[in-house]
């Protein structure tokens, strides 16, 4: 399976327009991939709060509109990183969007865990509620986004819903970026799972953004990393490693806490 993860800079000067053209001519490019991921709010800007609001959209919006349009053309399974979605309710809400080879949306994932503390998105945006899974033809997808990266019980939640390949679309700070690697790799072994984590490039909101990108494999090696600008990292995959890893090293069988069914 190839995967190509976009690592799209995020530029303020450059409106969300046409960084939204931009995106869906990216994902166009990578026609012959398999799966092809963005990252987590990239139209807008992960720090850029101030513009949450006015740059907020319905679930089927321009972005909904532009990345399905993108997937099929391309002919790829698509995860079209997040977008701040605006419910018909009001509430703004973290939204991850995966779209079939035929430009069909198959998932929606609202983000779990709100970054922020006592500002930001932790009181601009509601949680989301639901762990979500995609099934592919080779793997099934575990969709988390950027904080949540730090919430180990998620990820076991998504291992045990079925996930083998877990998807993390993010805008992860440079000042914080050994977290990144380090979170990347831990969720890859503990789980027995590839780890799928994309990032954004470019400084908006006034923070920098660690970029890196990284593929992680069941074992915990790192197949693929990128650097500190816009990148697409494109990485084969061997969906069979994960049950073979699974299987040569059952860890996950002597689990005993928090196990809620059978693998």
């Amino acid at each position: 399976m190839r995967a190509s993860l976009i690592q799209i800079a995020v530029d303020p000067d450059e409106s969300v327009e046409a960084r939204r053209v931009r995106a869906a001519s990216l994902v166009v490019a990578q026609r012959g991939a398999d799966l092809v991921i963005l990252p987590e709010l990239w139209p807008v800007g992960a720090f850029a709060y101030t513009a949450f609001e006015a740059e907020a959209e319905p679930l089927e919006g321009p972005t909904h509109e532009a990345m399905a349009k993108a997937a099929a053309e391309a002919g790829v399974w698509l995860h079209a990183g997040s977008f701040v979605e605006r419910a018909d309710d009001g509430t703004l809400y973290n939204t991850s969007l995966v779209f079939s080879p035929e430009g069909e949306r198959v998932a929606a994932y609202r983000k779990i865990h709100r970054f922020g503390f006592d500002r930001g998105e932790a009181v601009m945006m509601g949680a989301g509620e639901e762990l979500v899974t995609v099934a592919l033809p080779d793997t099934t997808l575990g969709l988390a986004t950027c904080y949540d990266l730090r919430f180990p019980e998620q990820f076991r939640g998504l291992v045990d819903a079925g996930a083998e390949t877990l998807v993390v679309a993010a805008g992860w700070p440079e000042r914080r970026r050994s977290h990144w690697t380090l979170l990347a790799q831990a969720r890859a072994v503990e789980n027995q799972a590839y780890v799928l984590a994309v990032g954004t490039a470019g400084t908006h909101g006034d923070v920098q953004q660690a970029g890196h990108s990284i593929v992680v494999d069941p074992w915990g090696e790192v197949l693929a990393q990128a650097g500190a600008d816009e990148e697409v990292l494109t990485v084969e995959l061997d969906a069979d490693k994960v049950r073979a890893t699974r299987e040569q090293f059952p860890a996950l069988k002597d689990r005993r806490l928090g196990l809620t069914s059978p693998l």
